[in-house]
């Protein structure tokens, strides 16, 4: 697994036009990997996630995936300096029941409609928090409590995602980010979340989980 950090150019012509279509933005990310032999889709067959964090001066882009990929065939000016790729093996050997991890995520949560079958974006915290418990679930993690007994978590809605497949399809999203902490409790089940993305809409920028050390104090 490799983990590449993207400092992306705002100023670029290709960056803007990616960042007014999301789906752009990802036919953008899936040019630097080579297409599958078999017949699958691109961005199952390479593993790749992706997340685009705000800064002071723009975003870093973080891109993962199974194979390494080739940023040198990225359009000319996209990045202001190289991207940093590094593997993501000392991260997925530390992965154990027990083990308590800082991170962060972007996710779409979201419920289904069951008369009208569309999937529908959770807006409500309590909404969202009962979403993140339930791939905890899942996905082999649980969140710890902080010191007033509730969740170690902040859930920050994020600018929704937007963006048009074939010229008819529209794509919205409506991303939330998490961040607190999180104890693992069956490491397979927590890896094969790490390597697979949780939730929807893998392919424009959601499902991405980001561990660091736990933060004291």
């Amino acid at each position: 697994m490799f983990l590449s950090k993207l400092a992306v150019d705002v100023r670029a012509r290709t960056f803007r036009r990616d960042y007014a279509n999301v789906h752009d933005m990802h036919r953008t990310l899936m040019s630097v990997y080579p297409d599958p032999s078999a017949e699958r889709e691109k961005r199952e067959a390479h593993g790749v996630l992706w997340r685009l964090d705000g800064t002071r001066g723009g975003f870093v882009q973080y891109v993962q995936s199974h194979t390494e990929p080739d940023w040198a065939k990225l359009p000319a000016g996209h990045l202001t300096a190289p991207a940093e790729v590094r593997s993501l093996r000392p991260v997925l050997d530390a992965v154990a029941a027990g083990r308590k991890f800082a991170f962060r995520m972007v996710a779409n949560p979201t419920k289904c409609d069951h008369r009208t079958r569309r999937r529908l974006p959770l807006r409500l915290p309590a909404e969202q928090l009962a979403w993140l418990v339930r791939q905890g679930e899942r996905h082999g993690f649980v969140l710890p409590a902080a010191g007033d007994g509730r969740p170690d978590l902040a859930a920050t809605p994020l600018a929704t995602i937007s963006g048009h497949k074939k010229e008819t399809k529209r794509i919205t999203v409506e991303p939330v980010r998490f961040d607190g902490h999180l104890v693992v409790t069956d490491a397979a089940a927590f890896t094969g979340a790490l390597t697979g993305g949780v939730g929807r809409a893998k392919a424009y920028g959601c499902g991405l989980i980001s561990l660091a050390p736990p933060r004291t104090g």
